[in-house]
């Protein structure tokens, strides 16, 4: 991760589990990650977030065995309370991944899927909820 994503490492991102169905990135609250208000920055809580999701698609493709290009198109954001101390990211949606990488190989037309990443605190607490749209495209 250091070489691929080091804005993400040197701010302590890492990916704490990855299957099929999900993907889980977790980040702690730290002096070079935070706000001027002494909790984390948002565009930290943000590269947890799409890594949650990002990996789970990349997963897909790799097990797909086919060049298939992602880009995130869109994303939304929610910030619900104050993220201190170790936030989890978790996204549930492998299924929609699989099954927007089966069309996209069936169609040969690129697809979208909305993916929504929620960042819980040590207490369950919901933090932060992101949703990304990526695109997927058989490339040629």
């Amino acid at each position: 991760m250091f070489f691929k994503l080091p804005a993400a490492w040197w701010c302590g991102v890492r990916l704490t589990a990855l299957d099929g169905n999900r993907g889980e990135a977790a980040v702690t609250h730290r002096w070079i990650n935070q706000n001027p208000f002494r909790s984390m920055f948002w565009a930290v809580q943000g590269m947890a977030a799409e890594l949650s999701t990002g990996a789970l698609v990349m997963y897909h493709i790799r097990k797909s065995g086919l060049p298939i290009s992602m880009l995130v198109l869109n994303n939304r954001a929610n910030f619900s309370k104050k993220a201190t101390g170790r936030i989890r990211f978790e996204c549930p949606d492998g299924d929609k991944v699989r099954h927007a990488i089966d069309q996209a190989v069936t169609t040969g037309k690129g697809q979208t899927v909305w993916m929504q990443s929620v960042g819980v605190n040590a207490d369950g607490v919901t933090v932060s909820t992101f949703d990304f749209e990526w695109t997927l495209k058989v490339k040629s």
